[in-house]
């Protein structure tokens, strides 16, 4: 069976471009009652990106990313998001000094 992993990576649209050196921290839960927990932490890359958070925990139905971006604004964002067994999920965040969305990216 496939392991269920997340990725993300971070644009600053406000420069058009990537936002190096950023903590991600990854949380994990086995029901919507359930507390998180911590799971695993990285850093953006030179593009952005974080490529080396580890798989979820058999029985994870709810992952959360939380974003440490240092904003005057928005200080940190976190992103919770319902996961299947076996799927990938691709958080792109797309963050500027007043605003931020993300999606479900492939």
């Amino acid at each position: 069976m496939t392991r269920t992993s997340v990725s993300t990576h971070i644009l600053d649209t406000s420069v058009g471009r990537p936002a190096q050196g950023v903590p991600v921290g990854l949380s994990v839960r086995s029901g919507a009652d359930t507390p998180w927990a911590a799971h695993g932490a990285s850093k953006t890359d030179e593009d952005g990106r974080c490529k080396d958070l580890p798989a979820l925990p058999s029985g994870t139905t709810h992952a959360q990313l939380n974003f440490a971006v240092g904003g005057d604004f928005f200080p940190e964002v976190t992103v919770a998001f319902a996961v299947r067994p076996g799927e990938h999920y691709h958080v792109p965040l797309l963050l500027n000094p007043f605003g931020y969305s993300v999606y479900r990216g492939s």
